[in-house]
């Protein structure tokens, strides 16, 4: 906790804000669990009781140590917790209680304002029978973390890196995000973005940068976006897939490369606009029964359409067909029109 502590506060001092994970979760293609449920105690962290106690007691002590460091926006439970489904077999039911568990831990010691959050890669929204829920992702926490990976659904290899549908990932997973959610203020923040090669080859990445920026910041309600990484990993360093050597804004010896350079100025731009972004005043119905969430995720029917029409200039809110016909909930969210797809 003594070395957390020390590096949050270095963090400050070098201008950055900080939001410390608990359990890491996935990071750089591995898994990290806690040791103690890999050995044979083996646990499953999602469902085991001592195992979910215990995630709670660090998340305590964390906010404990943390909670009045400058800087520190606040705890996330962990980074693309979901990832550890596949050896860690849950309900959605169990993920909810696990989510409420530790949420209400992480916020024990944390000061007014800061943030208790947690995260999910694409599968939450895409995944037909993924038990990590896309109402999990936009009701629980302070807000909801997006994570559009351009390889999630295989969205750039279906479409190619320089296609709309790649430039518009992030605006779309925004808004997609709050259609879930309940509260129709609720923010939303793309929490983890990049340019991956080969799936966005080093020509196409400052462009893909500045599209992703700019396309994202045309939504209402857009809390911030946080780009993947910040170094190329050296190749001295062995065993990691090829995509996390060249994922940097700047090389392994910290030159700026070409992406960095169109992202500085993006954010230029972005900050130059005057005023809120106004919320987009038409919505497009999206109609998703149990078990079908793949209609919109790359390939799918309702993904498809929604990018047409955003390609053909039209800038589309996403509603639930449970909430078309809400007259109060749509004027609370700037709706005044609503379509439903061919």
């Amino acid at each position: 906790m003594d070395q957390l502590v020390q590096l949050v506060d270095l963090a400050a001092e070098a201008g950055l804000d900080v939001l410390v994970d608990g359990v890491q979760g996935h990071l750089s293609s591995f898994d990290f669990y806690p040791e103690w449920t890999r050995s044979w105690h083996h646990r499953n962290v999602f469902t085991d009781p001592e195992a979910i106690a215990a995630q709670a007691d660090l998340l305590r002590v964390l906010g404990s140590a943390l909670a009045d460091r400058p800087g520190l926006i606040g705890l996330q439970l962990g980074n693309e917790l979901n990832n550890l489904v596949e050896h860690n077999p849950v309900t959605a039911e169990q993920v909810d209680h696990y989510l409420d568990t530790l949420l209400a831990a992480a916020r024990e010691n944390l000061r007014p304002g800061q943030l208790a959050t947690h995260s999910a890669y694409d599968a939450a929204w895409y995944g037909d029978d993924h038990p990590f829920t896309p109402e999990a992702s936009a009701r629980k926490g302070d807000l909801t973390t997006v994570h559009p990976w351009v390889f999630s659904g295989n969205c750039a290899k279906l479409y190619g890196p320089r296609s709309p549908q790649v430039h518009h990932l992030a605006e779309y997973g925004v808004e997609l995000a709050k259609a879930y959610a309940q509260d129709p203020a609720r923010p939303v923040w793309v929490q983890e973005t990049g340019a991956p090669e080969p799936h966005i080859p080093a020509a196409d990445a400052p462009d893909f940068a500045r599209a992703t920026v700019l396309n994202a910041a045309g939504s209402a309600g857009l809390w911030g976006v946080t780009w993947w990484c910040s170094h190329d990993v050296d190749r001295s360093l062995a065993d990691y897939p090829e995509l996390e050597y060249t994922l940097g804004l700047f090389d392994s010896s910290g030159g700026t490369k070409p992406i960095a350079t169109a992202l500085a100025e993006a954010i230029t731009e972005v900050k130059a606009q005057p005023g809120p972004v106004a919320p987009h005043a038409r919505a497009l119905v999206l109609d998703c029964a149990p078990g079908t969430r793949s209609v919109s995720g790359p390939g799918g029917a309702y993904f498809e359409e929604w990018m047409r029409r955003r390609t053909e200039g039209e800038r589309l809110a996403v509603v639930l067909a449970e909430r078309a016909e809400d007259a109060g909930y749509l004027a609370a969210r700037g709706i005044t029109e609503v379509v439903r797809p061919a």
